[in-house]
């Protein structure tokens, strides 16, 4: 009886939890628009890929190793890297993207605006 007593006075009297629990629901809509939901859609595009390969597509690994596939297995590839028809087993989760990626081959356009700045004058 003692405790019940503490409680109510301890509290005021008209004050809502609803806006605290709102408050929360409302957090965790928002990680999950924000953060959960957009991951599992780059999980699932990935999967979609990996499980769509076939002989002859150029693949890059997520190391790095660009090549063709020249063999699908259930949970492998097989790729062929360079000239010299090397021969390479995968593990399909270890395929990044589907053709080359050309990200680090593309000069960066602040660098051209600085030297055309410098031959204006």
């Amino acid at each position: 009886m003692f405790i019940l007593s503490a409680d109510a006075a301890a509290a005021p009297q008209g004050v809502s939890m609803l806006p605290s629990i709102l408050m929360i629901v409302a957090m965790i809509a928002v990680f999950y628009f924000l953060l959960i939901r957009p991951e599992n859609k780059k999980k699932k595009a990935a999967e979609e890929m990996r499980s769509n390969l076939k002989v002859g597509d150029v693949i890059t690994t997520i190391g790095g190793i660009v090549g063709t596939i020249c063999a699908v297995k259930e949970k492998t590839i097989v790729i062929e890297t360079g000239a010299d028809r090397v021969r390479v087993e995968f593990t399909k989760w270890a395929i990044s993207s589907k053709g080359t990626q050309s990200t680090e081959d593309a000069p960066a356009p602040e660098k051209e605006e600085k030297k055309d700045k410098k031959s204006d004058k």
